[in-house]
């Protein structure tokens, strides 16, 4: 199967939905009427999104916003304090109806794509009108990628505030200041019933010895247990038997999971749904959605009726140019495109739109109920992303990064996504990741930058032969050079010089450019 593209070209001068300019916003698109995962995945990481069938590229060195391809390594994830304060939220919601007070549309409310600030509807046209299902002739066709989270002790929730004089070290100071000033009267001396005074501290001293004395011998029980056999096969004796057990700081998936008790107020159910028109569960629930996402953009980015209608929300978030695949060695559901449906007792709250590729899921879109922005689902939508690609990992294991979109350092809404904790960069020269720590001091003093700190690095993927693009001409898959010669009068090549570069020479000679 091959992904067949139309090139458009350079789009300029179109409003930006960051800085609010009118004419700043600058990128390279092309249309795509089919498209493999494999591919899809090669040019997203080369800085390319898809936008429904629109497939775009910013022009990082013209555009008034450049936008970074951001993505997270979900092997050594670490969960943030905010993060965390989500995933309590919404457990305490779940288990007791508890309504979090002040609860509000996100800094930036779907974590995933900029088409949904300002988003246009694009009357895209097509000279394409091969009928893809007919085999093509083929003429000289050459076929040719958790650690332990550690944090640092949060005060107010680790540290023995339960010892007299550690939070409020100044006790001591009050006292002895005290008896300074005051001058005793005179009396009959100490009372012999009573015990002798004694030093506050001293008391703390004794306090800590005990404390400290305990947990020794709580450590030496653990150990004792340990060492003795407790059935005839040491290999089936549990893992916590032989190890003492440490406070280790709770896992993403040990939050979710303890969210959905089965004795909870609510239930919350998120299902993953193919899109496509043959599954029952997408065209079962495709009313419940549109509503969904017509009522959202109204309400979050004040859209009119027309620009969320049912054609529109299909045109942007159902139609899709990623073939289906489901090979044997691939994840339970296959690669494509998915909604990730969330079901708060029988009704959908959100949904977000991923795809499933070799290495990665790729976020694309969120929407949800606005009635339920206390429980910050933009957030926790993408908490959830990130747990079921850890999940998919367990079976696919190339399968381990999380796609964010892009970041945008100059727009204060979007730098968000850089606290999903290890983030890095896409370089826009060479194309390679680099963490974000080293990206901010550059982008703090430039909107753009080459982010990869090697001067000599070049982009190992670049354009290198324009002939062995591969192109459709008259239902004929051929290279260009072959095009070439049969139409002697092609004056295309700057466009599909353009084209391949920004592909990338493998994309470039495995994909088909449509000629007419």
């Amino acid at each position: 199967m091959y992904s067949t593209v139309e090139y458009k070209g350079l789009k300029s001068g179109y409003r930006c939905g960051y800085c609010g300019s009118d004419d700043g916003k600058v990128s390279i698109g092309m249309w795509a009427h089919t498209m493999s995962v494999q591919d899809y995945q090669d040019l997203i990481d080369r800085g390319w999104r898809r936008s429904g069938m629109y497939v775009y590229k910013p022009t990082m060195n013209r555009t008034c916003c450049p936008q970074y391809a951001i993505r997270c390594n979900i092997l050594d994830f670490k969960l943030s304090k905010s993060s965390k304060k989500v995933l309590k939220k919404m457990t305490r919601f779940l288990s007791k109806g508890e309504v979090a007070k002040g609860g509000g549309v996100e800094p930036m409310d779907s974590h995933s794509e900029d088409i949904g600030i300002g988003h246009q509807s694009v009357a895209y046209t097509s000279e394409f009108n091969i009928d893809i299902e007919k085999p093509l002739k083929i003429v000289s066709l050459k076929e040719s990628e958790l650690t332990k989270m550690q944090e640092k002790p949060q005060a107010s929730a680790t540290c023995e505030t339960g010892e007299p004089g550690d939070k409020h070290s100044s006790v001591e100071e009050n006292v002895s200041t005290a008896s300074i000033k005051s001058v005793p009267k005179p009396g009959k001396g100490a009372d012999p019933n009573k015990p002798p005074c004694r030093k506050a501290k001293d008391i703390r001293r004794e306090i800590k010895l005990k404390k400290l004395l305990q947990k020794q011998q709580q450590q030496e029980e653990r150990t004792d247990v340990s060492q003795e056999p407790s059935c005839a096969n040491p290999c089936t004796v549990p893992l916590e038997h032989h190890v003492p057990q440490t406070n280790q700081p709770k896992s993403l998936e040990e939050f979710i999971s303890e969210s959905l008790a089965p004795n909870a107020v609510h239930q919350l159910e998120v299902k993953l749904v193919p899109v496509s028109s043959d599954d029952p569960d997408f065209t079962e629930s495709f009313n419940q959605s549109a509503a969904l996402y017509a009522k959202y953009q109204m309400a979050v980015h004040q859209d009119s009726p027309d620009e969320c209608s049912e054609s529109e929300y299909t045109r942007f978030l159902c139609q899709s140019p990623l073939q289906a695949e489901n090979p044997p060695d691939g994840p339970p559901s296959g690669y494509g495109s998915f909604h990730q449906q969330y079901w708060l007792d029988g009704k959908i709250i959100a949904v977000g739109v991923i795809d499933i590729l070799p290495f990665c899921v790729s976020s694309v879109y969120l929407y949800y109920d606005p009635d339920y922005a206390f429980l910050s689902l933009g957030v926790y939508s993408a908490l959830r992303e990130i747990a079921f690609t850890t999940q998919l990992q367990k079976t696919v294991p190339n399968l381990c990064h999380y796609y964010m979109g892009f970041y945008i350092h100059s727009c204060p809404k979007m730098k968000y996504k850089g606290q999903y904790q290890p983030s890095v960069l896409l370089c826009p020269e060479t194309y390679v990741w680099v963490p974000i720590e080293k990206c901010r001091p550059k982008l703090d003093q430039s909107k753009y930058s080459r982010l990869n700190e090697d001067s000599n690095a070049e982009d190992e993927n670049k354009f290198r032969d324009l002939g062995k693009v591969l192109v459709l001409y008259r239902n004929t898959v051929m290279h260009y050079s072959t095009y070439q010669r049969q139409k002697k009068r092609a004056n295309d090549e700057a466009a599909v010089q353009q084209y391949a570069s920004l592909v990338g020479q493998k994309c470039a000679e495995r994909m088909l450019l449509y000629r007419n």
